[in-house]
């Protein structure tokens, strides 16, 4: 009987051997040129791979598609993704006629142990992005990101002594620190497809206290605004903080104290009424929340238009 399990690669000398590569030159971190790459096996393909380290990935002419959970990306413009471990990728390989280039970076977590880039290397939420949400970068920045990965190749491939792990990690922060600052960039200057995402988020939001949503379910959450519009919470999250200002949370609440301030001034609802309209359980949650965003308690603010 044939699993339908993602196919498991727990080191990057495994990855090298399925991928027809030979062994790598360091067991803990390897450059892959795709012009190297074999064609992956049916049951990759099919099944999907979960690797046990990072992998990081520049990839340029690829025509066929690739899943990461469960968006799909068209790989056809070049453009830098990043995969924690534990991520399922599912895809075919490249077709015959694809002018396929670009680089893999695998990065085995057993190399960052004893440095600081172990615990702050979960602070780039871009590796919980969806391969829909990778990074697209202009020719400066790829100029940038292939300089680094060049340094790291020539690092271990190098006579490996007491400094390299730690130049070949510094490297890697480097790395990550400019896809953060690229990724920024490009909430800024995606206006447009950004604008949709927000303009989708307006009127979802809309939809969703203009209905009885509110009392019934009480307010969002994060998880369900960012699957109505088909996007990662961090993905989200970092876009609201550079167009807005704001997080998500914050976002959400703004929206709620519109809305009571629409009631307090326009109906005669009672405070405790509308706290129970708004979703809240308790008055008093409602009262101090508002008058933590305001300054004014609920009632303060409704006798401002007496």
């Amino acid at each position: 009987m044939t699993s339908n399990k993602p196919l498991r690669i727990k080191t990057i000398t495994e990855g090298h051997r399925i991928m027809g590569l030979p062994k790598p030159e360091h067991p803990l971190i390897s450059v892959v040129e795709y012009a190297a790459l074999q064609a992956p096996s049916t049951d990759a393909t099919d099944n999907g791979v979960v690797f046990d380290f990072y992998y990081i990935s520049l990839k340029r002419g690829f025509s066929n598609k690739f899943y990461y959970g469960q968006q799909q990306y068209d790989f056809d413009d070049g453009m830098l993704y990043f995969v924690a471990p534990n991520q399922v990728i599912r895809g075919a390989g490249p077709n015959p006629e694809d002018d396929l280039s670009g680089w893999v970076l695998l990065v085995h977590p057993d190399l960052l142990w004893g440095t600081t880039l172990a615990s702050t290397i979960k602070k780039y939420e871009y590796f919980d992005y969806s391969v829909n949400e990778a990074l697209f970068l202009s020719a400066r920045e790829e100029n940038i990101v292939n300089g680094i990965i060049k340094n790291i190749e020539t690092e271990y491939q190098s006579n490996i002594d007491k400094f390299s792990g730690d130049i070949i990690v510094s490297h890697l922060e480097t790395l990550l620190n400019y896809s953060e600052r690229f990724y920024q960039r490009q909430f800024i200057t995606r206006k447009r497809s950004n604008h949709q995402i927000i303009d989708r988020l307006e009127k979802l939001m809309a939809d969703y206290f203009n209905s009885n949503a509110l009392a019934a379910k009480g307010l969002p959450s994060v998880q369900y605004i960012s699957s109505q519009l088909n996007i990662s919470p961090n993905y989200l999250r970092g876009l609201l903080n550079i167009l807005t200002g704001k997080n998500t949370q914050q976002y959400i609440h703004d929206k709620l104290i519109d809305k009571a301030k629409e009631k307090l001034s326009t109906t005669d609802l009672s405070v405790s009424e509308i706290a129970y309209e708004l979703g809240f359980e308790h008055p008093q949650s409602f009262s101090k929340l508002f008058k933590t965003k305001t300054s004014v308690s609920p009632l303060e603010f409704r006798q401002s238009f007496n």
